[in-house]
């Protein structure tokens, strides 16, 4: 087992009709970070994932962007994570969380599905609810109650992109200080609202 080890998902629905919405936001978050680190990416069969590989401070890291569709997600987890014999601690998931308003975000160490359906695969295939993730906050009309399926495959709109831009930026900046730092120290420091100096 490799401490200096750490997977990052990124989770959403691939295919272009999926790009862009908000149930994607995991995907967009690990896309930049991608970017920013010079990580290319590649389609791994045997993972049902897109894989990128880079090296940052003496640590490897793998991201990952599961081509299950978000509700099979854990396959694509469980595939990684035994392949690189990764325990659940070093693991990170990347979701979109619509009972959190957009703008905010909120990194814990474990708990609770809530209700999406990425995160209960994760949970039913690593056997736990010890890893960690990062929740950005998609919001939700207060007309749709429980069924919110239509609102997390709608996009943002115009006015929501540049807060959308802002929270990805602040999340990329959480995810290396729970790297260089751990969990507690990224929760501290990055969860909550973001500060628009606009």
């Amino acid at each position: 087992m490799n401490d200096n080890f750490y997977l990052i998902v990124g989770l959403g629905n691939p295919g272009k009709e999926y790009e862009g919405t908000r149930h994607n936001v995991g995907f967009a978050l690990v896309e930049g970070l991608a970017k920013g680190w010079r990580a290319d990416w590649e389609l791994k069969k045997k993972f049902s994932s897109r894989i990128a590989q880079v090296e940052r401070d003496g640590r490897k890291l793998v991201l990952c962007e599961p081509q299950t569709f978000m509700n099979l997600s854990g396959e694509a987890v469980q595939a990684v994570s035994d392949y690189y014999k990764l325990p659940a601690k070093q693991v990170l998931i990347l979701v979109d969380d619509a009972d959190l308003p957009l703008g905010t975000i909120r990194l814990r160490p474990d708990g609770s599905s809530g209700g999406h359906h990425g995160l209960e695969s994760i949970e039913q295939h690593l056997g736990t609810r010890a890893y960690a993730r990062l929740k950005i906050g998609i919001g939700r009309r207060a007309t749709d109650g429980r069924q919110i399926s239509g609102y997390v495959l709608g996009r943002f709109a115009a006015d929501e992109k540049k807060v959308v831009a802002e929270v990805l930026g602040r999340a990329s900046q959480q995810v290396e200080c729970w790297l260089s730092a751990g969990v507690q120290e990224a929760m501290n420091k990055f969860n909550g609202a973001i500060r628009s100096d606009g």
